[in-house]
């Protein structure tokens, strides 16, 4: 875990989803607010939302995976794939991202048309009917994340930027009317820690959060689960995991070192003991 932590690759990740987080939410955000002389509708707001997180996704995919999300992050955690220690880590990033991007738009959007930095809000319903919402809509959002980006499929699985993209989409044109949309507990912490108004707050992290774990929990475990031993689903946990792939390309870069100094070559098979 502390070679994980101390790795330049590892500050690269956290500071990605720092910045793809505070980006995200300066861009969906700024689509909402009530800009004149028209106000924004619906899709042009889905839209704004949806094109960022492909965008993002694309841009950043390759350095930390781009989760942007800690309701992502905590199913990435819950499936396996991530350590506790990046989880956390790449959590505080997007906290901290999302209120540096509300933070942006509050100050370069006019007083008459910033208002509240488009927070989101219980429209309908109770506060147990938002968060069932959200649980829904993080649901479908996760799973197409986990379905879309997993290396194992050898179908014809198209652009993964653009079906998350997709994905965030549909659940606005739906989640405006009730929630205002969060599916992404940063999204609703940026402007709520900017503007300092938190009611019903617990219902964008309570909904984003559990439904985020259920298609971990579905997809990983029963859908399509990882032939993962036990000892090495803790290593990932732990930060200490290493490919089958990762430890033979080690193994053959020492082999390589140590016949630049020996008038003997190894064999290309160093048994592993």
């Amino acid at each position: 875990m502390r070679n994980e932590i101390c790795s330049l690759a590892f500050v690269r990740a956290v500071f990605a989803e720092f910045l793809a987080t505070m980006i995200f939410v300066f861009l969906g955000l700024g689509s909402a607010l009530s800009w004149k002389p028209s106000l924004p509708n619906v899709l042009q707001i889905s839209l704004a939302f949806g094109l960022a997180i492909s965008t993002l996704v694309q841009a950043f995919g390759h350095v930390s995976g781009a989760h942007i999300n800690p309701a992502v992050t905590v199913a990435f955690l819950i499936g396996c794939h991530i350590s506790f220690l990046r989880a956390l880590f790449y959590i505080i990033a997007q906290l901290v991202g999302a209120i540096a991007g509300a933070a942006i738009v509050r100050a370069v959007a006019p007083l008459d048309v910033r208002g509240n930095l488009a927070i989101n809000a219980i429209n309908s319903g109770s506060p147990g009917q938002a968060c069932a919402v959200e649980l829904f809509l993080t649901f479908q959002l996760v799973l197409c994340v986990f379905a879309s980006t997993d290396s194992r499929r050898s179908d014809n699985v198209g652009s993964p930027a653009l079906s998350i993209g997709l994905s965030v989409t549909v659940g606005h044109l739906l989640g405006i009317y009730l929630t205002g949309c969060s599916m992404n507990p940063a999204r609703s912490f940026g402007p709520a820690a900017i503007t300092g108004i938190f009611t019903d707050h617990w219902v964008f992290w309570i909904g984003p959060l559990v439904g985020g774990i259920m298609a971990s929990l579905f997809y990983n475990y029963i859908f399509f689960p990882h032939k993962k031993s036990f000892s090495d689903r803790l290593a990932i946990l732990k930060g200490t995991y290493q490919p089958e792939e990762a430890w033979d390309n080690k193994q053959e870069q020492r082999r390589q070192s140590v016949e630049l100094y020996s008038a003997h070559p190894l064999p290309k098979v160093i048994d592993k003991f």
